[in-house]
């Protein structure tokens, strides 16, 4: 549970996947897996902004859910439920797409059966809370801890932890330290990540 795959493995992989819909004459698939794609990258580029309104984070997370139900059909299915009062807040660009990724690869993709990802939000008084949860194969409590250490602690020669850490980091350095992720997890029952942000609307 630490490092995404790079968004060059992303954008081949979806490649491919639209090249084999259009030999498969799946022409509807294709359109709507481009425009997926091409909504992920406008969200992803967003001319150098560094911080976004949680209503195109939650863009973005869709548009990345979208072309990975596609690729993995027989195992993921996912819900999105932030509501739209949520919508006005800001949060450092590309903060929950990772976490969500995370989710696919390191919970669902190792399990038996069909996974599942929900994104929701709630408030908690002066916070926002952005919560990623799926139900896939968990961690051990010694692994747990180890990447609840990760979260605030570079360690060196480790990919491991760096997109966690990577992403709380940002959190933290840009709203304060009382701020960022939180992460819990049952093995075999799955993992629940909360992102921590200041409700400024």
């Amino acid at each position: 549970y630490g490092q995404p795959a790079s968004a060059h493995h992303f954008l081949y992989n979806t490649l491919d996947t639209i090249i084999w819909l259009a030999e498969s004459d799946e022409q509807k698939q294709v359109v709507h897996m481009v425009e997926s794609l091409s909504d992920f990258f406008r969200t992803s580029l967003n001319q150098g902004k560094d911080i976004i309104s949680i209503k195109e984070e939650i863009q973005h997370v869709r548009s990345y859910l979208e072309i990975q139900q596609m690729r993995y059909q027989d195992i993921l299915e996912y819900e999105i439920d932030v509501p739209e009062e949520f919508y006005q807040n800001t949060i450092p660009k590309i903060t929950v797409q990772p976490l969500v990724e995370n989710a696919l690869y390191h919970g669902i993709k190792n399990k038996r059966g069909k996974g599942r990802i929900v994104v929701t939000g709630r408030r908690e008084k002066d916070k926002c809370v952005i919560r990623v949860e799926d139900n896939g194969i968990g961690m051990t409590k010694e692994r747990l801890n180890q990447v609840r250490g990760g979260l605030t602690t570079k360690i060196e020669d480790s990919n491991d932890f760096y997109g966690l850490y990577n992403v709380n980091e940002r959190i933290r350095l840009k709203f304060g330290e009382e701020y960022g992720l939180s992460i819990d997890s049952v093995l075999q029952e799955g993992t629940c990540v909360e992102v921590w942000l200041p409700w400024e609307s």
